[in-house]
């Protein structure tokens, strides 16, 4: 069941970024960061300079292939597998299915455009895949390096569209900006795996709860002795950092089994030390 669904949610993602492409992206004559505006840059120079017209799929299939061998190497294969779906699947259906006439706004198609990409980006991600491309990238130094690098990569995009606005105008270029940073700031929000939250956890409860944190998120706590300054009783704190993907689920499995506990969650910017995560299967 759980394979089904991460391919619903994988072709989902690949269905939305294909009707994206088509809708606004093309409405607006934008520009995407990532594989999918170097496809389209490369399309637009071979049919502006050379006359001829590719295939969106050509450019896109090809420009992922060392990516896919890179991951499946060293990342995981039930993920590049599940990426290599998400890769076909759009681009065969870029080059086929019509866009939909919602509006001619450049404003709104570069707004939703990044909104819906972002979505269909994030689907693929919660499934344990991506969508191709410089995804590929970002997984493969955030399993190796346990940070998020969408913004380094959001830098190396607008690069890419800086050369877009010396070929093609800067108008465009300029507005294809703002839906990769609409794209990137959704990404941010939406896929946490990559971002640590440090909970801090009074309770009377500290045996139980290790056992709980330890099922929850297989990671470990410390646990600290105290004094309610309130009740002058002594009380247990327990300190552990996790992934703030499994934030809310924890939480609400702490208050199962501790519904007196009190439970303070920190963002943590940076972290030093021996933080094991799950590896992508």
């Amino acid at each position: 069941m759980r394979t089904f669904l991460r391919f619903l949610l994988v072709t989902a993602g690949a269905v939305l970024m294909a009707v994206n492409i088509n809708t606004f992206v093309h409405g607006a004559g934008l520009l995407p960061g990532g594989f999918t505006g170097i496809t389209l840059l490369l399309q637009e120079v071979f049919s502006k300079f050379f006359n001829i017209n590719v295939p969106f799929a050509v450019f896109y299939w090809g420009l992922n292939i060392v990516p896919a061998i890179i991951c499946f190497k060293y990342v995981g294969k039930k993920f590049t597998i599940f990426s290599i779906w998400a890769i076909l699947l759009s681009g065969f259906l870029t080059d086929i299915i019509p866009g939909l006439d919602v509006t001619n706004d450049v404003l709104l198609c570069t707004i939703f455009g990044g909104i819906v990409n972002g979505m269909a980006i994030s689907f693929c991600l919660l499934a344990g895949a991506t969508s191709g491309g410089t995804d590929f990238i970002s997984i493969y130094v955030s399993e190796k390096t346990g940070r998020s690098i969408w913004n380094h990569i959001f830098i190396g995009n607008v690069v890419v569209l800086v050369t877009f606005g010396i070929l093609f105008g800067w108008t465009r270029a300029l507005y294809s900006i703002i839906f990769q940073f609409v794209t990137t700031q959704l990404l941010t929000s939406l896929y946490k795996r990559y971002q640590k939250s440090t909970l801090l956890i009074i309770t009377n409860k500290p045996d139980e709860l290790v056992k709980t944190i330890r099922e929850t998120t297989g990671h470990d706590a410390t646990l600290f002795k105290g004094e309610g300054c309130y009740t002058g009783l002594e009380r247990s704190m327990l300190y552990t950092v996790i992934s703030s993907d499994t934030e809310e689920k924890l939480v609400r499995e702490v208050k199962k089994t501790d519904p007196m506990a009190f439970v303070n969650i920190l963002q943590t910017k940076m972290l030093k030390g021996n933080f094991i995560m799950k590896k992508q299967d």
